[in-house]
């Protein structure tokens, strides 16, 4: 584990998300649209909302009709659109329109699971936190890395395993891997770092790609 996340390191020193926010409010937003949808059309849809309701209380103002057509490019918009309404008055009602900083209580809002928690304490709050999306589920079972059942039973795995120094970067680290070379049907083992780590009944390569650092 240790060496996979080292190289990991070598690669991208400093990984980020890829969904655009401004703020806690406007990521909560963000996480919560991105299910069952792509980051870059999520960011899409909410460039422009962004500039108009950045606060719960503006969100609230514009109303869950003008919300929906700012989203209406992302599946399942009409259902968001009233989770997105919804969450920003539990803000106001129950923390005085400010995202919490704690799984508990954010996992309280409407459209937010324990995943968007994680990526909300993780990339609002700095904390390191292991948010399970399909891409770390798969690669966790896929590699060896985390074999479990459940998302919980892959982020308590995941948890464990990583050495601490590494352990707040590691989501990201392993989103990234899974989003652009272990993918879910054509794995690019040729371009993978960490080939001769894996343990993928997969794998099509046995010799890891060479490290050169991205510019993340």
């Amino acid at each position: 584990m240790a060496e996979i996340f080292s190289r990991f390191k070598q690669l991208r020193p400093e990984p980020k998300g890829e969904l655009d926010y401004v703020n806690p409010y406007t990521l909560v937003v963000a996480v919560a649209l991105s299910a069952q949808a792509t980051d870059v059309g999520v960011n899409k849809a909410t460039k422009e909302l962004f500039k108009v309701a950045d606060t719960p209380q503006k969100m609230l103002a514009l109303g869950e009709a003008k919300v929906r057509d700012y989203i209406k490019t992302i599946g399942l918009y009409r259902n968001k659109a009233k989770n997105v309404i919804a969450l920003s008055q539990k803000l106001i009602d129950d923390f005085d329109g400010v995202v919490p900083e704690d799984r508990d209580a954010l996992v309280t809002l409407p459209g937010v699971g324990r995943k968007t928690a994680n990526v909300v304490l993780s990339m609002a709050f700095g904390h390191a936190t292991m948010a399970v999306d399909t891409h770390i589920f798969r690669i966790g079972n896929r590699m060896g890395l985390a074999p479990g059942k459940t998302p919980d039973d892959i982020e308590d795995i995941l948890m464990r395993r990583i050495p601490e120094e590494y352990l707040y970067h590691a989501h990201h680290w392993l989103i990234l891997h899974g989003r652009y070379t272990c993918k879910a049907r054509k794995p690019e083992c040729e371009n993978c770092i960490i080939a001769d780590l894996c343990k993928s009944k997969e794998k099509t390569c046995s010799v890891p790609a060479a490290i050169v650092p991205l510019d993340d």
